[in-house]
Protein backbone atom coordinates (compact mmCIF):
# COMPACT_ATOMS: atom_id res chain seq x y z
CA UNK A 1 0.00 0.00 0.00
CA UNK A 2 2.91 2.40 0.57
CA UNK A 3 4.36 1.58 -2.54
CA UNK A 4 1.09 2.80 -4.43
CA UNK A 5 0.72 5.96 -2.47
CA UNK A 6 3.90 6.48 -3.08
CA UNK A 7 3.60 6.31 -7.08
CA UNK A 8 -0.04 7.87 -6.93
CA UNK A 9 1.86 10.64 -5.46
CA UNK A 10 4.44 11.11 -8.02
CA UNK A 11 1.36 10.67 -10.71
CA UNK A 12 -0.44 13.32 -9.30
CA UNK A 13 2.48 16.03 -8.68
CA UNK A 14 4.04 15.12 -12.80
CA UNK A 15 0.67 15.34 -14.33
CA UNK A 16 0.34 18.39 -16.11
CA UNK A 17 -3.46 16.65 -18.20
CA UNK A 18 -5.77 14.65 -18.24
CA UNK A 19 -3.82 11.74 -20.50
CA UNK A 20 -0.89 12.15 -18.20
CA UNK A 21 -2.92 11.46 -15.01
CA UNK A 22 -5.28 8.81 -16.36
CA UNK A 23 -2.93 6.16 -18.28
CA UNK A 24 -0.46 6.11 -14.73
CA UNK A 25 -3.63 5.89 -12.70
CA UNK A 26 -5.45 3.08 -14.99
CA UNK A 27 -2.07 1.01 -14.77
CA UNK A 28 -2.43 1.24 -11.04
CA UNK A 29 -5.56 0.02 -10.79
CA UNK A 30 -5.15 -3.32 -12.75
CA UNK A 31 -3.04 -3.70 -9.79
CA UNK A 32 -5.45 -3.09 -7.20
CA UNK A 33 -8.44 -4.58 -8.49
CA UNK A 34 -6.81 -7.31 -10.45
CA UNK A 35 -9.50 -6.72 -13.32
CA UNK A 36 -7.98 -7.08 -16.99
CA UNK A 37 -9.18 -3.66 -18.37
CA UNK A 38 -9.22 0.00 -16.75
CA UNK A 39 -10.87 2.80 -18.72
CA UNK A 40 -12.27 6.49 -18.57
CA UNK A 41 -14.77 7.47 -19.90
CA UNK A 42 -16.61 11.09 -21.15
CA UNK A 43 -20.49 11.31 -21.33
CA UNK A 44 -22.61 13.44 -23.53
CA UNK A 45 -26.14 12.82 -22.07
CA UNK A 46 -27.99 15.57 -24.34
CA UNK A 47 -26.16 13.37 -27.33
CA UNK A 48 -26.81 10.48 -26.28
CA UNK A 49 -23.25 8.82 -26.37
CA UNK A 50 -20.43 7.32 -23.79
CA UNK A 51 -16.31 7.42 -25.27
CA UNK A 52 -14.02 5.86 -24.41
CA UNK A 53 -11.12 8.30 -23.80
CA UNK A 54 -8.19 5.92 -22.16
CA UNK A 55 -8.25 2.44 -22.03
CA UNK A 56 -5.10 0.02 -20.47
CA UNK A 57 -6.21 -4.07 -21.18
CA UNK A 58 -4.23 -6.59 -19.93
CA UNK A 59 -4.97 -10.52 -20.93
CA UNK A 60 -7.05 -11.28 -23.91
CA UNK A 61 -10.03 -8.54 -22.93
CA UNK A 62 -9.33 -5.56 -25.06
CA UNK A 63 -11.45 -2.08 -24.54
CA UNK A 64 -10.45 0.14 -27.51
CA UNK A 65 -9.76 3.87 -27.05
CA UNK A 66 -12.04 6.14 -28.70
CA UNK A 67 -15.09 3.59 -29.07
CA UNK A 68 -18.67 5.51 -28.78
CA UNK A 69 -21.48 3.71 -27.60
CA UNK A 70 -25.05 4.88 -27.45
CA UNK A 71 -25.24 5.95 -24.12
CA UNK A 72 -28.81 4.12 -23.11
CA UNK A 73 -27.26 0.82 -23.84
CA UNK A 74 -24.08 1.23 -21.64
CA UNK A 75 -23.37 -0.60 -18.31
CA UNK A 76 -22.52 2.31 -17.12
CA UNK A 77 -26.34 3.91 -17.44
CA UNK A 78 -27.58 1.08 -16.60
CA UNK A 79 -25.09 0.97 -12.86
CA UNK A 80 -25.79 4.32 -12.05
CA UNK A 81 -29.30 4.32 -12.45
CA UNK A 82 -29.71 1.05 -10.64
CA UNK A 83 -27.18 2.05 -7.76
CA UNK A 84 -25.45 -0.85 -8.55
CA UNK A 85 -21.82 0.11 -9.39
CA UNK A 86 -20.62 -3.61 -8.99
CA UNK A 87 -21.46 -6.24 -10.51
CA UNK A 88 -19.10 -10.16 -10.98
CA UNK A 89 -22.03 -11.27 -14.03
CA UNK A 90 -22.80 -8.30 -16.21
CA UNK A 91 -24.67 -11.23 -18.55
CA UNK A 92 -26.68 -11.91 -15.55
CA UNK A 93 -27.52 -8.55 -14.48
CA UNK A 94 -27.88 -6.87 -17.35
CA UNK A 95 -28.77 -9.49 -20.05
CA UNK A 96 -30.40 -6.86 -22.21
CA UNK A 97 -26.92 -5.00 -22.76
CA UNK A 98 -25.47 -5.65 -26.58
CA UNK A 99 -22.31 -3.74 -25.50
CA UNK A 100 -21.49 -6.13 -22.36
CA UNK A 101 -21.82 -9.00 -24.63
CA UNK A 102 -20.31 -7.59 -27.82
CA UNK A 103 -17.19 -6.58 -25.23
CA UNK A 104 -17.19 -9.81 -23.57
CA UNK A 105 -17.61 -8.14 -20.16
CA UNK A 106 -18.15 -10.27 -17.33
CA UNK A 107 -16.99 -8.56 -13.83
CA UNK A 108 -17.65 -4.77 -13.95
CA UNK A 109 -17.69 -1.57 -11.60
CA UNK A 110 -17.21 2.33 -11.89
CA UNK A 111 -17.41 5.04 -10.50
CA UNK A 112 -19.46 8.24 -11.95
CA UNK A 113 -17.47 11.64 -12.40
CA UNK A 114 -20.24 14.57 -12.03
CA UNK A 115 -19.66 17.70 -11.67
CA UNK A 116 -20.84 19.67 -8.69
CA UNK A 117 -24.39 20.58 -10.00
CA UNK A 118 -24.68 17.17 -10.67
CA UNK A 119 -24.19 16.60 -14.05
CA UNK A 120 -22.34 13.69 -15.45
CA UNK A 121 -19.43 14.05 -17.67
CA UNK A 122 -17.95 10.40 -17.51
CA UNK A 123 -17.00 7.16 -15.47
CA UNK A 124 -13.84 5.52 -14.76
CA UNK A 125 -14.38 1.64 -15.08
CA UNK A 126 -12.57 -1.68 -14.71
CA UNK A 127 -13.81 -4.91 -16.09
CA UNK A 128 -12.94 -8.67 -16.42
CA UNK A 129 -13.83 -11.44 -18.79
CA UNK A 130 -14.08 -14.02 -16.19
CA UNK A 131 -15.79 -13.34 -12.85
CA UNK A 132 -13.02 -11.54 -10.26
CA UNK A 133 -14.52 -10.61 -6.78
CA UNK A 134 -13.79 -6.46 -6.03
CA UNK A 135 -12.39 -5.55 -2.41
CA UNK A 136 -13.95 -2.71 -0.64
CA UNK A 137 -10.32 -1.50 -1.53
CA UNK A 138 -10.33 -1.89 -4.89
CA UNK A 139 -13.87 0.13 -4.76
CA UNK A 140 -12.68 2.99 -2.78
CA UNK A 141 -9.13 3.26 -4.79
CA UNK A 142 -11.52 3.53 -7.88
CA UNK A 143 -13.40 6.14 -6.14
CA UNK A 144 -10.17 8.11 -5.25
CA UNK A 145 -8.53 8.07 -9.07
CA UNK A 146 -11.95 9.05 -9.98
CA UNK A 147 -12.18 11.86 -8.19
CA UNK A 148 -8.55 12.90 -9.07
CA UNK A 149 -9.58 12.32 -12.81
CA UNK A 150 -12.33 15.02 -11.97
CA UNK A 151 -10.46 17.54 -10.58
CA UNK A 152 -7.61 17.75 -13.48
CA UNK A 153 -10.60 17.57 -16.32
CA UNK A 154 -12.41 20.40 -14.43
CA UNK A 155 -8.85 22.18 -14.43
CA UNK A 156 -8.01 21.92 -17.95
CA UNK A 157 -12.14 23.01 -18.54
CA UNK A 158 -11.95 25.84 -16.46
CA UNK A 159 -8.10 26.76 -18.74
CA UNK A 160 -10.75 25.94 -21.99
CA UNK A 161 -13.04 28.58 -20.63
CA UNK A 162 -10.65 31.03 -19.55
CA UNK A 163 -8.89 31.16 -22.72
CA UNK A 164 -12.15 31.40 -24.54
CA UNK A 165 -13.70 34.12 -22.22
CA UNK A 166 -9.82 36.16 -22.98
CA UNK A 167 -10.29 35.71 -26.79
CA UNK A 168 -13.66 37.07 -26.82
CA UNK A 169 -12.73 39.92 -24.67
CA UNK A 170 -9.59 40.24 -26.91
CA UNK A 171 -12.18 40.56 -29.89
CA UNK A 172 -14.40 43.14 -27.99
CA UNK A 173 -11.52 45.18 -27.20
CA UNK A 174 -11.08 45.15 -31.15
CA UNK A 175 -14.76 45.45 -32.21
CA UNK A 176 -16.75 48.73 -32.65
CA UNK A 177 -19.81 47.65 -30.50
CA UNK A 178 -22.49 49.45 -32.67
CA UNK A 179 -21.36 48.19 -36.49
CA UNK A 180 -18.99 44.92 -35.61
CA UNK A 181 -16.26 46.77 -37.54
CA UNK A 182 -12.87 47.17 -36.22
CA UNK A 183 -12.24 50.26 -33.76
CA UNK A 184 -9.67 53.06 -33.82
CA UNK A 185 -7.23 50.29 -32.17
CA UNK A 186 -7.82 47.37 -34.57
CA UNK A 187 -7.62 49.51 -37.56
CA UNK A 188 -4.42 50.79 -36.02
CA UNK A 189 -3.15 47.77 -35.61
CA UNK A 190 -4.01 46.33 -38.83
CA UNK A 191 -1.78 49.78 -40.19
CA UNK A 192 1.18 48.42 -39.00
CA UNK A 193 0.88 45.45 -40.41
CA UNK A 194 -0.27 47.02 -44.10
CA UNK A 195 2.81 49.39 -43.51
CA UNK A 196 5.36 46.52 -43.26
CA UNK A 197 3.94 44.46 -45.89
CA UNK A 198 3.86 47.43 -48.35
CA UNK A 199 7.14 48.66 -47.52
CA UNK A 200 8.51 45.06 -48.53
CA UNK A 201 7.12 45.02 -51.60
CA UNK A 202 7.54 48.78 -52.11
CA UNK A 203 4.08 49.98 -52.76
CA UNK A 204 2.25 52.79 -51.38
CA UNK A 205 -0.66 53.01 -48.75
CA UNK A 206 -3.96 54.57 -49.70
CA UNK A 207 -5.64 55.79 -46.55
CA UNK A 208 -8.95 56.82 -47.34
CA UNK A 209 -10.96 59.15 -44.10
CA UNK A 210 -14.46 59.44 -44.18
CA UNK A 211 -16.59 62.23 -42.31
CA UNK A 212 -20.49 61.49 -42.91
CA UNK A 213 -21.65 65.28 -43.36
CA UNK A 214 -24.65 66.20 -42.21
CA UNK A 215 -24.86 63.36 -39.44
CA UNK A 216 -25.98 65.42 -36.57
CA UNK A 217 -29.03 66.63 -38.85
CA UNK A 218 -29.88 63.01 -39.15
CA UNK A 219 -30.14 62.68 -35.63
CA UNK A 220 -31.90 65.49 -34.73
CA UNK A 221 -34.64 64.56 -38.06
CA UNK A 222 -34.94 60.89 -37.79
CA UNK A 223 -33.62 60.05 -33.99
CA UNK A 224 -30.39 58.24 -32.67
CA UNK A 225 -32.41 55.01 -33.29
CA UNK A 226 -32.48 55.80 -37.02
CA UNK A 227 -28.53 57.73 -37.03
CA UNK A 228 -27.51 53.82 -35.50
CA UNK A 229 -28.81 52.10 -38.38
CA UNK A 230 -27.27 54.61 -41.17
CA UNK A 231 -24.11 53.90 -39.12
CA UNK A 232 -24.56 50.25 -39.35
CA UNK A 233 -25.98 51.05 -43.16
CA UNK A 234 -22.53 52.79 -44.04
CA UNK A 235 -20.10 50.04 -42.53
CA UNK A 236 -22.36 46.76 -44.10
CA UNK A 237 -21.83 48.96 -47.60
CA UNK A 238 -17.92 49.42 -47.04
CA UNK A 239 -17.22 45.84 -45.86
CA UNK A 240 -19.29 45.15 -49.24
CA UNK A 241 -17.98 47.22 -51.97
CA UNK A 242 -13.79 47.20 -51.39
CA UNK A 243 -11.33 44.90 -52.21
CA UNK A 244 -10.58 41.71 -50.60
CA UNK A 245 -7.06 43.44 -49.64
CA UNK A 246 -8.73 46.47 -48.30
CA UNK A 247 -9.34 47.29 -44.55
CA UNK A 248 -12.34 49.79 -42.75
CA UNK A 249 -12.56 50.76 -39.12
CA UNK A 250 -15.05 53.14 -37.48
CA UNK A 251 -12.89 55.81 -35.54
CA UNK A 252 -15.78 56.73 -33.64
CA UNK A 253 -18.67 58.71 -34.49
CA UNK A 254 -19.58 59.75 -37.65
CA UNK A 255 -15.85 58.87 -39.10
CA UNK A 256 -14.46 55.81 -40.92
CA UNK A 257 -11.59 55.03 -42.56
CA UNK A 258 -10.29 52.95 -45.14
CA UNK A 259 -6.86 51.69 -46.13
CA UNK A 260 -5.78 49.38 -48.80
CA UNK A 261 -2.14 49.18 -50.95
CA UNK A 262 -1.71 51.52 -53.26
CA UNK A 263 0.98 51.43 -56.50
CA UNK A 264 3.99 51.47 -56.84
CA UNK A 265 6.37 53.60 -54.97
CA UNK A 266 8.26 54.56 -58.30
CA UNK A 267 5.26 55.33 -59.79
CA UNK A 268 2.45 58.07 -59.47
CA UNK A 269 -0.20 57.63 -57.06
CA UNK A 270 -3.23 60.10 -58.85
CA UNK A 271 -4.70 57.34 -60.96
CA UNK A 272 -4.67 54.73 -57.69
CA UNK A 273 -6.04 57.48 -55.36
CA UNK A 274 -8.90 58.49 -58.11
CA UNK A 275 -9.72 54.85 -58.84
CA UNK A 276 -10.19 54.44 -55.13
CA UNK A 277 -12.22 57.32 -54.81
CA UNK A 278 -14.40 55.59 -57.29
CA UNK A 279 -14.96 52.94 -55.52
CA UNK A 280 -15.54 54.23 -52.20
CA UNK A 281 -17.80 57.26 -53.27
CA UNK A 282 -20.96 55.78 -54.54
CA UNK A 283 -21.11 53.45 -51.25
CA UNK A 284 -21.54 56.66 -49.23
CA UNK A 285 -24.79 58.18 -51.11
CA UNK A 286 -27.85 57.01 -52.06
CA UNK A 287 -31.25 55.82 -50.87
CA UNK A 288 -30.91 54.69 -46.95
CA UNK A 289 -33.80 52.52 -45.34
CA UNK A 290 -33.85 53.44 -41.64
CA UNK A 291 -36.36 51.43 -40.45
CA UNK A 292 -39.78 53.20 -41.34
CA UNK A 293 -37.94 56.37 -42.69
CA UNK A 294 -36.09 56.59 -45.90
CA UNK A 295 -32.88 58.93 -46.27
CA UNK A 296 -31.46 60.21 -49.47
CA UNK A 297 -28.29 60.96 -49.10
CA UNK A 298 -26.11 63.09 -50.83
CA UNK A 299 -22.65 61.73 -49.62
CA UNK A 300 -19.83 62.11 -47.40
CA UNK A 301 -16.66 63.44 -46.83
CA UNK A 302 -13.34 61.98 -48.42
CA UNK A 303 -10.05 62.41 -47.32
CA UNK A 304 -7.56 60.49 -49.51
CA UNK A 305 -3.99 60.15 -49.73
CA UNK A 306 -1.64 57.46 -50.45
CA UNK A 307 1.66 57.84 -48.25
CA UNK A 308 5.02 55.88 -48.29
CA UNK A 309 4.99 53.59 -45.83
CA UNK A 310 8.88 53.61 -45.31
CA UNK A 311 8.25 57.76 -44.55
CA UNK A 312 5.37 57.71 -42.76
CA UNK A 313 4.16 56.03 -39.55
CA UNK A 314 0.04 55.20 -39.56
CA UNK A 315 -0.74 57.74 -37.12
CA UNK A 316 0.98 60.25 -39.41
CA UNK A 317 -1.49 59.08 -42.28
CA UNK A 318 -4.52 59.37 -40.38
CA UNK A 319 -3.65 62.95 -39.48
CA UNK A 320 -2.67 63.55 -43.32
CA UNK A 321 -5.66 61.90 -44.45
CA UNK A 322 -7.68 63.40 -41.90
CA UNK A 323 -6.70 67.32 -42.96
CA UNK A 324 -7.14 66.07 -46.63
CA UNK A 325 -10.90 65.31 -45.86
CA UNK A 326 -11.40 68.82 -44.20
CA UNK A 327 -10.08 70.68 -46.91
CA UNK A 328 -12.97 68.45 -48.94
CA UNK A 329 -15.75 68.72 -46.89
CA UNK A 330 -14.48 72.57 -47.05
CA UNK A 331 -14.56 72.70 -51.16
CA UNK A 332 -18.59 70.57 -50.33
CA UNK A 333 -19.91 73.49 -47.95
CA UNK A 334 -18.05 76.29 -50.77
CA UNK A 335 -19.86 74.14 -53.80
CA UNK A 336 -22.87 74.14 -51.90
CA UNK A 337 -23.35 77.91 -51.64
Amino acid sequence: MNSLFSRLSETVAGAATTEELTRPLLDLLHKVTGLESTYLTRVDEVAGVQTVLYASNAKAMKIPENLSVPWEDTLCKRALDQGHLVCTDAAACWPESEAARALGICTYVTTPLRQEDGTLIGTLCAASSTPTPVTEEGRQILALFGALILRQIQREDLLVQLHAANRQLERQSHTDPLTGLPNRRAILKEMDGLFAMAARVGRGVLVAFIDLDGFKLINDSYGHDAGDRFLIAIGERLKAGLRSTDHVGRLGGDEFVVIGLGAPLDSDATGAIQAWRGRLAPLLCGRFDLAGSVLDYPGASLGMISVDPRAAAPDDALRLADAEMYREKQRRRALAG
